[in-house]
């Protein structure tokens, strides 16, 4: 019987790493794939206790913050002005056991380092795609457009991207035309791009024009296939896409930050894909996570860097960040501090109504209204500046977080990312205080071996998970990536990782402190 439960606890434990690197590889592409692999992890990590050997559990610096902060939001779900809704929102919260399924169940360095790349490497596929859609383009691009067109008369202009009617997608005017020349009392409904638009016209059907062709017929000089809307993945929206490139792009330059010899062909790999990374946040034209990115990197490379080679690589950037505001400029017509966007203006709006509601009542302060409380309260609140603003959340993980939850909560929040903060800070200290990399890497063929095995990607982990750190944080102020949980689940892959990281290099320390003192009771 012993050795059967051995055997099925070998079996679960190799399940459960598959678990893992399903994750890995699904979190930067589909959300249903990543909670499917959370989900039959943690179920088989319960299992797992069923069977000897049982599971260590290990401690880690993070528990209290980490529990507390889900016990407190708990606690507002249950006293919300809608429970039901808020309490459904739990399992998006209970996404912090995230962090524990991967922190207590890496069982070796190796595993550790193979899941960092996974990450890394499986965006790669995401950049691709993004290229590929570039390249191929979609819909209907209008360069001309004459006044006589009915496309005209319903509100459509030249520059649009019409990308479908009625529901179906548009490969060329044809498929428009074969809708529009059927006469019909219901208009068309035409969906079209629009800078960061996406309004959707009212065409009326069997008012084409008597041309002798049939672009002509639809008053359209000129048009080409649409390349200019917003990235964003496979995923739904594109400051989504923007957040997780934003994390990954921060593990992307501390691993090639950490490296020790960059002329090689794991170097050449991660700088292609920092620059594929690159491109693909510039085309979701999101100034928050751009700006996020540039001081993620700024922090990795002001703990990694000479002052020189930091000179170097700011004049590098220069045209780099020079091209994304022009784009920026070109995709969303605005510029990069523009007081008249109206993105900006809807934020301020939103930020000074979630406020007042904030400190309009001490139940407020102390618990919040609860979690999604405000798509069913918000007329009675006069939110959205009565209605004429979209419903949704207030664009700040601080605001967004005391009011549904409750200052104290908030209060939790913040320590949870002050502790994680200095965990990293401290690691990255003791890992460069080491010299695990540098000092291995004096010497061509030692560099190579220490290459093989990987050291370097402890540092670049940390180094990366606490540049994205900063700028998760940084693009928290003017949104809500906290509640994003495509953007949340790669942030606690990353702090899980980390947790390891930082168990493996404390239990080394306590192993040389050990040998020391054997050492010198030896020679009392």
């Amino acid at each position: 019987m012993t050795t059967r439960k051995r055997a099925a606890a070998h079996w679960i434990d190799t399940a459960i790493i598959v678990c893992l690197f399903l994750f890995a590889a699904a979190a930067p592409h589909s959300i249903a794939a990543t909670q499917t692999a959370w989900l039959v992890g943690m179920l088989l990590w319960v299992v797992r206790f069923a069977f000897y050997p049982v599971p260590i559990l290990h401690k880690s610096p993070l528990d209290y913050a980490l529990l507390g902060f889900f016990i407190l939001t708990g606690l507002s779900a249950f006293l919300s002005y809608e429970p039901m809704v808020s309490i459904g929102k739990l399992r998006a919260a209970s996404l912090f056991t995230i962090v524990y399924l991967f922190a207590q169940n890496i069982p070796s360095r190796r595993v550790l380092r193979l899941l960092a790349l996974t990450l890394v490497a499986s965006c790669t596929i995401n950049v691709l795609y993004t290229a590929g859609q570039r390249l191929v383009g979609r819909g209907v691009k209008i360069q001309r457009l004459t006044v006589e067109s009915p496309l005209y008369a319903a509100g459509v202009r030249a520059g649009d991207t019409l990308l479908e009617v009625n529901g179906h997608k548009l490969n060329d005017p044809e498929d428009l035309i074969n809708v529009l020349a059927i006469p019909d009392n219901q208009p068309a409904a035409v969906k079209a791009y629009r800078h960061e638009l996406l309004p959707t016209f009212k065409v009326e059907r069997g008012k084409l024009l008597d041309r002798s062709t049939s672009l002509e017929s639809l008053g359209i000089g000129a048009w080409s296939r649409g390349r200019d809307w917003r990235a964003s993945g496979f995923f739904g929206h594109y400051v989504t896409y923007a957040e997780v490139l934003q994390l990954i792009l921060a593990l992307t330059v501390g691993l090639l930050v950490s490296l020790p010899l960059k002329p090689t062909w794991v170097g050449a790999l991660l700088l292609v894909a920092l620059a594929g990374f690159c491109y693909s946040l510039m085309l979701t034209v999101t100034r928050a996570s751009s700006l996020a990115f540039l001081i993620s990197s700024a922090v990795i490379l002001l703990l990694e860097t000479s002052r020189r080679t930091l000179l170097t690589i700011g004049l590098v950037a220069i045209p780099l960040v020079l091209a994304g505001l022009f784009i920026l400029q070109q995709k969303r017509n605005v510029s990069f501090f523009d007081q008249t966007d109206q993105s900006t203006t809807w934020r301020q709006t939103i930020w000074q109504e979630g406020f007042v509601l904030l400190v309009s009542k001490p139940r407020h302060l102390l618990v919040g209204v609860g979690m999604d409380s405000i798509k069913a309260h918000w007329r009675e609140w006069g939110m959205f500046d009565h209605g004429r603003l979209p419903a949704g959340h207030m664009h700040s993980n601080i605001l967004q977080i005391a009011l549904e939850r409750g200052v104290p909560t908030l209060i939790v929040w913040l320590l949870l990312l002050g502790l994680y903060a200095r965990m990293l800070w401290r690691l990255n200290r003791q890992l460069a205080r080491a010299q695990i990399d540098k000092g291995d890497a004096r010497s061509d063929a030692r560099g190579r071996r220490y290459l093989a095995l990987g050291s370097w990607i402890d540092r670049g982990l940390v180094l990366g998970a606490l540049g994205g750190l900063v700028g998760f944080h940084a693009s928290g102020l003017v949104h809500y990536n906290w509640g994003d949980s495509e953007v949340a689940m790669i942030f606690y892959l990353l702090m899980g990782l980390s947790l390891v990281v930082q168990r493996q290099v404390h239990e080394r320390l306590q192993g040389d402190t050990v040998g020391v003192a054997k050492t010198s009771g030896s020679f009392g």
